[in-house]
């Protein structure tokens, strides 16, 4: 895997600010904070922005998305030699706001691996995770689609889910690693996170629009295990 764990996973999506010079600052800012703490971050920018970050800072990235085409015709679409060309680490797939069918997941899953790109297959139940899991995925984001961008973290509202899936995640495929999201906000949730069998966590709209993040962040890598 490239990805290191625990690690605290910064999701720009894409909210205002945090493209180009502003998506550099703010990378630099979490390699201050990897410097100077035991936290570990990876940051998942805008497509356009992976080859600046990757070439500017040694922080750890992963794509937004990829397409599942080949070389050759394709306008418009996201070639996945190209996003590994750009130095990303790993790519999201699956993501609740930009769904696979189920042939494009396992097709990306397994062309990650050619790539050497760590596979992060997002899933919204158990059962989903078990069937994700036998395609063998270096990682998968546990999140139900209500808690995205919401203020209720499933570590705080069920934490019982997140260790019935840890356990499931064990039985089935143990190399797997799970991020536990969707409303992750505060360092409780991320201290509750790994407290439940987590290996990492993270956000999207709690950090990528704070209007001060520092302090957020700062407080965030004190609740690393």
């Amino acid at each position: 895997m490239n990805l290191p764990y625990p690690h605290f996973q910064v999701n720009f999506k894409v909210y205002p600010d945090t493209s180009g010079e502003d998506a550099l600052a703010f990378a630099r800012l979490l390699e201050t904070i990897e410097a100077e703490t035991d936290a570990r971050f990876v940051l998942t920018p805008q497509l356009p922005d992976i080859r600046l970050i990757t070439e500017h800072t040694d922080l750890a990235v992963t794509a937004p998305a990829m397409d599942a085409v080949e070389p050759g015709r394709g306008m418009g679409k996201i070639l996945p030699e190209t996003v590994a060309d750009a130095g990303a680490d790993g790519v999201v797939i699956n993501h609740a706001e930009n769904r696979d069918t189920l042939s494009d997941l396992v097709w990306k899953t397994e062309r990650c691996r050619d790539l050497d790109l760590d596979s992060v297959v997002c899933v919204d139940s158990i059962e989903m995770g078990r069937a994700v899991a036998e395609f063998d995925p270096d990682s998968m984001i546990y999140e139900m689609p209500e808690d995205i961008s919401s203020d209720r973290a499933i570590t705080q509202t069920h934490p019982d889910r997140v260790r019935d899936f840890m356990s499931m995640v064990e039985r089935e495929n143990p190399r797997t690693r799970v991020l536990v999201g969707g409303g992750i906000s505060t360092a409780e949730d991320v201290r509750l996170a790994f407290e439940q069998g987590g290996h990492a966590t993270g956000a999207a709209s709690a950090v990528s629009l704070a209007s001060e993040p520092e302090p957020l962040l700062r407080d965030i890598a004190t609740s690393f295990p």
